[in-house]
């Protein structure tokens, strides 16, 4: 079974959001006066749900798409907000920013039925709408 996925420009528009929110976010975290090692070390830890993939292919869909949504950046901006605190603040920003990059990428939410498999089309070899 192929998984369904976004074509054509509605593709191409989903990617160019997730460039703007890479350039917005970064551009966020650059104002809250926290260190830039801080982004560098946690820019790639939504991909730490990786490791989900170990437990099979729906678990690691399940983990992985928590960690990629923006719900949980959307949740900590709100903290941010509401406690004044640039370090909510500054770890929305990181972690909204991974979530564009990977969506400029190509990157889309996981299937259940293989890590390949995206709402933004297949990863990888013999990927189609690339």
């Amino acid at each position: 079974m192929t998984a369904p996925a976004v074509a054509g420009t509605p593709r191409l528009l989903l990617r160019l959001e997730g460039t703007a929110l890479l350039i917005l976010a970064t551009g966020a975290f650059s104002r809250m006066g926290l260190s830039w090692w801080l982004y560098a070390v946690l820019f790639f830890s939504p991909d730490l749900s990786f490791a989900g993939y170990l437990a099979g292919p729906k678990v690691g869909a399940i983990l992985y798409n928590a960690a990629h949504t923006l719900l949980g950046p959307a949740v900590l901006l709100g903290i941010g907000l509401a406690l004044n605190s640039p370090i909510f603040l500054g770890l929305a920003a990181i972690w909204a920013a991974h979530i564009g990059f990977d969506r400029m990428l190509g990157y889309g939410l996981k299937y259940a039925t293989a890590f390949s498999d995206t709402h933004l089309g297949r990863i990888g070899r013999n990927r189609a709408g690339a």
